[in-house]
Order: structure tokens, then sequence, then C-alpha cells
């Protein structure tokens, strides 16, 4: 019997071209691929990237995997779209994104020198401008969620100098807007309260909060999605719980509530 000889070794490039491969036989052969455009593939791309984000957060590999793979479909879906419609193809799209990156790391693939990652962030932002960005907020995203939108307009203005220089500065700034939110509850007549500049105090503080978390190292959509996952985590567990106890709770007092609440925190 000859030797069946062993499969030829896979690397990213065959790997990559295989995914191409079966793309294009969907798109031709399938009828729900067919029928898709970039608009429609939209919020399929969105939901794909909150799924990858849960994966990272819960520092789930195998998922992360997965859902890396989920999105990298839907980028080369997109190209092979734009393909068909004469614009680019994936060929355009991954030459376009290796020039940039070699435009923007001169101190990688040209002569500039950089002492350190703040160096590397200004002189980013700086080549954007020379490129034509007219704002370094220009390439702030409209649509992003709005946390997540003022965390990058501060790193965006940080990458230019427009920065505090001391922690303290940063959380002085807390306090103050923190003291004027509560002022415009500080009333004795509920009616009094004007909802609408309560609101931009609050937008404010908010905002300060987001700086400081930035500037001392924190994300702050990070932390708030963790805290969220550990609300419901034991929210979660009180109602089974309540539930073990044939209890409902809009049957059970605060103080019954809580002890099952602590009973979550040391699980």
């Amino acid at each position: 019997m000859p030797h069946t000889p062993p499969p030829p070794q896979e690397t990213p490039a065959t790997a990559f071209e295989r995914l191409l491969t079966v793309l294009h036989t969907l798109r031709t052969a399938c009828p729900w691929d067919r029928k898709q455009t970039m608009e429609s593939l939209r919020h399929l791309s969105i939901e794909e990237m909150y799924e990858l984000g849960d994966a990272i957060l819960d520092n789930d590999l195998p998922e992360v995997k997965k859902e890396l793979g989920d999105l990298m479909m839907h980028l080369v879906f997109y190209a092979r779209i734009a393909e068909e419609q004469a614009a680019f193809d994936i060929v355009d799209v991954l030459n376009s994104v290796c020039e940039k990156l070699i435009s923007r790391h001169p101190h990688i693939y040209g002569d500039m020198d950089v002492a350190n990652e703040e160096d590397v962030k200004r002189n980013w932002e700086q080549i954007k401008l020379k490129e034509g960005n007219t704002s370094v907020l220009a390439g702030v995203p409209r649509s992003l969620p709005a946390l997540v939108k003022a965390y990058r307009i501060q790193d965006k203005v940080r990458g230019v100098g427009f920065d505090w220089e001391e922690k303290h500065q940063v959380w002085q700034k807390v306090e103050e807007e923190l003291a004027e939110f509560k002022n415009e509850f500080d009333v004795t007549n509920a009616e009094a309260i004007d909802a609408e500049r309560a609101e931009a105090e609050f937008g404010d503080l908010l905002f300060s909060l987001v700086n400081y978390a930035r500037f001392i190292g924190i994300n702050p959509e990070n932390a708030l999605e963790r805290t969220n996952k550990k609300f419901i985590k034991r929210f979660t567990h009180l109602e089974a719980r309540a539930h073990e106890q044939g209890k409902s709770l809009k049957e059970m007092t605060l103080a019954e509530m809580d002890v099952y609440w602590e009973e979550a925190k040391n699980l």
C-alpha cells in the first residue's frame, strides 16, 4: 500500500485563504448570505464585538477564539460585498492597514526616536493630523456608548498634552463636580429642582470620574461591567435562595433579602 503523505503544514495564510473560499461559496450558494448587505450586517457585527468583550472580561479563552472567528468572518464578508461593488477587495483592506501601521510607527520603520509609550501616542496623534484629520477628536466614533466615548475623548486629548499634571488635581475636579451636583438637590422644595441642570451636573460628575479612572490606569467601562456582572451574580443567588424557601422577592423585607445578599458576597 502506498504511503499516504501527511497534510501540508497549515499557515495563517492558508487558513485565511480557506475562510475567503468558504465565504465566497456561501455568498454565491446560500440564500441568507446572498441577501446580506453592509447595513444588514452592521448590527450583527456590533453584537459580535460585545460578545467578544464579554469573553475577554470572563477570561474565557476558548470563547475568545470563537468570537474572534465570528468577527473575522464579518470583516471578510464586508470586503466581499465591497468587491462585488467594485469598490475595494480584501487585498486592498489588508494593504491599507499595513501602510497605515508602517506610516504611524516611524520609530520602528523610520528614523524617529521615542523614549516611552507616551511619546508613541503623541506621535500617533500628530501623524493623524498630518494625514488630514481636522481635529484630534475626529477619530472618535459618534455612535460609541457615552462611557466609552468619554474615555476615548480624554485619552485622545491626552495624546497632544491636554491633561492634568497630578492625580490630586483630577480628584479635586471630581469633588468640585460632586458638590455642584449635590447643590442642585439642596433645596427644601422638590418641585424647585431644575431637572435639566441636575442632569448636566451629573454628566459633568461622570465625565470627571471617568477622567480620574483613566488618570490612575483604570478602564471605567471594564470596571463598571465587572460590577454589573458581580451584581447580577449576587442578585441571581438571592432569587435562587428565595425560591428555595418558597418565597417571592416582593413578599420579603429588605432585611430578609440582605441575608442572602451577604451570603452571595461570600461565595
